[in-house]
C-alpha cells in the first residue's frame, strides 16, 4: 500500500493512503536513506509504500519503502550536531512566522531560513505576525523589514493571527497546495492555523512571561487537511537554524541580490570577503545590499552561530 506521513512521533508513523484511511506505521530495524545523515528517516510529508501484516486479531502496518522526495527542508539535529533533522518533506511552499518581539525574531535567523529554502528549492513567504499589538514605531519597524525582503523578492505579509488581518490573504496562497509553517516558539504558529481553519483547534500557550520566549506546545510535525482544499504541516517551534550540507562557495547563491551580482565579481569564485574588485562589496558600501543581510553571510560563511542579542538590522561594524 501507497500513503502519505501525516504525523512522525519517532517511534511511529500516522500514513493516510490515497483513498483516505490512516493507519498507524513502524520501520522496520534500522531504516536508512542513502546519503542522508538524519536523526528521522521519515518526515511528514514523505510518499511511503507499507505492508499490512495480521498478528492474531490485530493487524500491524510496517512501512517498507520510501519514495523520491521532491525536495525538503532540514536544521541542524538539536543533540547531535553532525547529523540533520529533516522538517518535512515534498513541500510545495513554506511559511515563516515572525514577530518583532514577543518573541524577538532576527534576521539571522530568517536569512538562515531563506537560504535553506533556497538551496533545497522551496518557495519561501514571510508572515509578519501580531501586528496588531504594535505601536506606531514598532509598526515602522516591521515595515522597514518586509521593504527590506520584498525589495530582494520575498512575498511579505502582515497579519494578525489573533484578529484575522490578512489571513484570508495567506489561505489564498495555501490553497491546493502543501505548506509548512515554521518559527520560533510563542511566535503564533499554531493560533493562525485554528484561525485559518477552526475545526482543528490546534493547542496554543501563553508567552513565557519570565523569557519572552513562546513555550513548545507542538512536539512533533504534524500535516493537517484543510475544508478549503489546502494541506498545512505545523511544526515544532525551533530556536536555531544551523545551516548543514553547504560548501562555503555556494552560500552566496542562496541569496538571490547576492547571486545576481556574481557575475560582475571579479573572480568567478569570489567569496564577497576579502576578494578585491567584489561586486557585492560595492554594492554592500553603496547601500544597494542590506548590512543584516551580508553581517548573516559573512556568519555562515564562518560557521558562527546565530547571536540572539544582536540588534535585529545588524550595524556597520
Amino acid at each position: 500500500m501507497i500513503g502519505t506521513v501525516y504525523k512522525s512521533t519517532g517511534s511511529w508513523y500516522t500514513v493516510k493512503t490515497d483513498d483516505g484511511v490512516f493507519y498507524d506505521c513502524r520501520i522496520k530495524g534500522k531504516f536508512r536513506l542513502k546519503g542522508i545523515k538524519s536523526t528521522n528517516p521519515i518526515a511528514v510529508g514523505d510518499r511511503v509504500s507499507f505492508d499490512l501484516e495480521k498478528s492474531g486479531d490485530e493487524t500491524n502496518a510496517t512501512i517498507t519503502e520510501i519514495k523520491d522526495r521532491k525536495n525538503y527542508i532540514v536544521r541542524k539535529s538539536v543533540n547531535l550536531s553532525k547529523q540533520t533533522h529533516i522538517i518535512a518533506a515534498n513541500l510545495d511552499q513554506v511559511f515563516l512566522m515572525i514577530t518583532l518581539n514577543n518573541p524577538q525574531t532576527f534576521t539571522s535567523f530568517i536569512d538562515r531560513f531563506l537560504v535553506t529554502a533556497e538551496a533545497y528549492g522551496i518557495p519561501a513567504v514571510l508572515l509578519f505576525n501580531k501586528v496588531d499589538s504594535y505601536d506606531e514605531d514598532e509598526l515602522v519597524d516591521v515595515k522597514y523589514l518586509a521593504a527590506l525582503y520584498r525589495s530582494i523578492g520575498y512575498t511579505c505579509v502582515g497579519i494578525s493571527a489573533k484578529t484575522g488581518k490578512n489571513v484570508d490573504k495567506v489561505k489564498e496562497m495555501m490553497t491546493g497546495k502543501i505548506s509548512m509553517f515554521s518559527g520560533h516558539s510563542g511566535v503564533g504558529k499554531s493560533t493562525l492555523v485554528n484561525t485559518i481553519d477552526k475545526e482543528l483547534n490546534i493547542k496554543t500557550k501563553e508567552i513565557s512571561e519570565q523569557h519572552m520566549q513562546g513555550q513548545h506546545t507542538t512536539t512533533f510535525a504534524e500535516m493537517y487537511d484543510l475544508d478549503f482544499g489546502a494541506q498545512i504541516i505545523d511544526t515544532p517551534g525551533i530556536r536555531g537554524f544551523g545551516i548543514v550540507d553547504m560548501e562555503k562557495e555556494e552560500i552566496g547563491d542562496y541569496f538571490p541580490e547576492f547571486f545576481a551580482l556574481k557575475s560582475e565579481c571579479k573572480f568567478n569564485n569570489c567569496l564577497h570577503i576579502d576578494e578585491p574588485k567584489c561586486a557585492v562589496k560595492d554594492a554592500l558600501e553603496n547601500d544597494e545590499v542590506a548590512w543584516s543581510r551580508y553581517k548573516s553571510y559573512v556568519q555562515m560563511i564562518t560557521g558562527e552561530e546565530e547571536n540572539y542579542r544582536q540588534d535585529i538590522y545588524g550595524d556597520k561594524k
